[in-house]
């Protein structure tokens, strides 16, 4: 799959697009993707996936607290695993914004992405202050030769999934229901970086996860049970997301991993770090050798989650 701004895009060869923030990708988005990708390969078009960053309401209703289960990487990651030819990242400003419905379809779906079937949710709104529907997009079809395929409320709500739903479950903890509304493990992107080293002194090395994207949602403070590849290598580890209390006076938050018997350099590596179960809140102990303690507990109970699966 490649990805590409809207800018960048010069394929001249007709397509099926949908449109979409897909944030998580989650097993509702799935069946549409599926479908997408069905129809590509009936009809000999480019299966097309037109995604807007940043998310719209930053834009619109500079709404910057929003966070999102993926970044625009994790998102491509996804659908890349689906036969999606094209990821098109279409930048949206407030001029974006302020486009025309005939705009809109003209300038970007047709001129731009060559669309010759485009496929929809029931609710789909667009134009300046989202005033056209599909309706609209019908007409415009006909005009352009374009084909509409609008997903029905009951499929959609059939699912019963969406991504406000999975944002959630994981503010609260609840990695199971995030899980099996994604479809797969929510996971957490970010360089190695640099840390106290206090870890590797009570026996628990820790990989210190830099993660950039502010918008990135971060679950619940606590402890996880969590896995990697790294190289080729499946790895099962804890992660801890929180301030640390028992060792520092930080008031950033932090996400540190322990793999088990992995004794490897990780310092300036991307890895992504997929979260299984959260196994307790953060707590402050009174010592060092009570944290210990309860790191020990941590885990032997990860291990034997693990082993249940």
């Amino acid at each position: 799959m490649k990805v590409k701004h809207a800018s960048e895009y010069n394929q001249l060869k007709n397509s099926v697009v949908t449109i979409g923030t897909f944030d998580g990708v989650h097993v509702g988005h799935q069946k549409i993707i599926q479908r997408l990708v069905k129809i590509a390969k009936q009809d000999n078009l480019q299966a097309l996936v037109l995604t807007f960053f940043p998310h719209p309401r930053m834009v619109v209703q500079k709404d910057n607290n929003i966070k999102l289960i993926n970044t625009i990487d994790e998102k491509a990651n996804r659908l890349s695993c689906f036969g999606v030819d094209h990821l098109i990242i279409k930048e949206f400003t407030k001029k974006f914004s302020r486009l025309s419905a005939l705009e809109y379809v003209r300038d970007v779906l047709v001129n731009k992405l060559h669309v010759k079937h485009l496929i929809v949710g029931y609710d789909h709104h667009f134009g300046r202050n989202r005033t056209s529907n599909i309706d609209d997009l019908r007409e415009y079809g006909e005009f352009y030769g374009f084909k509409v395929t609008e997903i029905s409320a009951q499929e959609i709500n059939a699912v019963a999934v969406s991504s406000t739903k999975i944002r959630t479950a994981l503010q609260n903890g609840d990695l199971p229901t995030a899980n099996l509304f994604l479809g797969y493990n929510f996971c957490l992107t970010g360089k190695v970086k640099s840390g106290r080293g206090i870890g590797k002194t009570i026996g628990f090395p820790t990989a210190n996860l830099d993660i950039q994207e502010s918008y990135k949602l971060i679950p619940k403070k606590g402890v996880y049970v969590v896995s990697a590849i790294i190289g080729k290598e499946l790895v099962h580890g804890i992660m801890n997301i929180g301030k640390n209390p028992t060792i520092s006076t930080s008031t950033s938050c932090s996400v540190e991993v322990h793999f088990f018997n992995f004794h490897q350099d990780l310092y300036g590596l991307n890895i992504e770090v997929q979260l299984h179960m959260r196994l307790r809140d953060e707590v402050k102990f009174s010592s060092i050798a009570l944290l210990k303690e309860q790191i020990e507990q941590d885990r032997l109970a990860a291990i034997k989650f693990i082993e249940s699966l």
